[in-house]
């Protein structure tokens, strides 16, 4: 039986369970691997000896041989060392996290054999501008960008453009207090443009405010494409950044087609990255021209996969993983 090795989190949402009964119903076995309670639980070990390599993992509940796999799905690496802080001197802290990470993902990295997503393909699409200027050379359309620390170069771009939002290009949080505060999208007025000298100390992304009709999540696995649309301007928290008010939209996603020149170049992007999973970010103006604002190489899915009948993403990533689908080579030595 094929052994597929799922790398998530104890707090990771029900999409595990659902890929999971589908891994199973195409007769593999799943081996979940919580990266939080590791190395506190969890136990890793490679080994080379006698010409071989074997790789093992330590569950509380079973020993499981890892070199033998025939796919991983790098879904999550949250909370890595979970506890792991109250268990040691806090001199030996900082340098431990650093070899339990360089474990982690050098396993991850190294295993011969197919990958839905690596932590290598995420730091890659974390560019932003790489992701841009690809999807403009493919001839998908895109808004003004101006990345910067430069205030001066932040001001001539809002003055040029008028309708400008800002946004940070990784997934960013403030604590205070212990509260998260997401930073969402915002717009950027010409009142706003002495409040830009704090550039100095922390780069932004600034784009041209497109006029929305309707914005769409885009949830491409192998070749399958599912494309959802959404109202934003219906709420007007959700006016500038959907997830604003996310909750209270997230049942108000329908089903949509693209066109196909669209659905042809997003597939090709993916092709250029060599990844057969992505989450992707369009805009459709009132002229109905998309836009492409970005590609996600771990976005959430779960709220659309329940508007599919019978969980149909879920259904597509398993497929994938057990060989059952149309999927790009990324072996190591492939």
């Amino acid at each position: 039986m094929n052994k597929i090795l799922i790398i998530t989190h104890t707090a990771d949402n029900f999409s595990i369970e659902k890929v999971t009964e589908y891994i199973e119903k195409n007769n593999c076995e799943v081996i979940r691997f919580d990266v939080d309670v590791y190395p506190l639980q969890n136990k890793l070990s490679t080994i080379f000896q006698d010409g071989e390599w074997v790789s093992f993992l330590e569950t509380p509940e079973a020993k499981h041989r890892l070199d033998d796999i025939s796919a991983i799905w790098y879904r999550r690496a949250y909370n890595i060392g979970k506890g792991l802080r109250e268990e040691m001197d806090s001199k030996f802290y900082g340098a431990a996290m650093g070899e339990i990470r360089n474990t982690l993902f050098g396993f991850f990295e190294s295993v011969d054999t197919y990958s839905l997503g690596k932590p290598s393909v995420y730091r890659r699409l974390d560019s932003k501008e790489e992701q841009l200027k690809i999807a403009d050379k493919l001839g998908l359309t895109i808004p003004a960008t101006c990345l910067t620390n430069n205030p001066d170069e932040a001001r001539k771009f809002i003055l040029k453009h008028q309708n400008v939002v800002a946004k940070m290009q990784t997934g960013f949080a403030i604590y205070e207090d212990g509260v998260e505060n997401v930073v969402f999208t915002n717009v950027v007025n010409e009142d706003k443009l002495e409040e830009l000298d704090s550039l100095l100390y922390c780069p932004m992304q600034f784009q041209q405010m497109i006029q929305k009709k309707k914005e769409l999540r885009i949830t491409i696995v192998g070749r399958d494409v599912y494309a959802f649309e959404i109202d934003s301007q219906q709420s007007e928290d959700a006016k500038v950044d959907w997830r604003k008010d996310g909750i209270n939209l997230i049942d108000k996603w329908t089903r949509t087609e693209l066109p196909g020149d669209v659905e042809a170049k997003l597939l090709e992007l993916l092709d250029i990255y060599n990844v057969d999973y992505g989450a992707i970010d369009m805009i459709v103006s009132p002229e109905d021209e998309y836009y492409f604002i970005e590609i996600n190489a771990a976005g959430e899915f779960f709220w659309l996969d329940n508007l599919t009948e019978g969980n149909l993403i879920s259904k597509s990533i398993a497929d994938v993983l057990c060989d059952k689908a149309p999927r790009r080579n990324n072996e190591v030595m492939a």
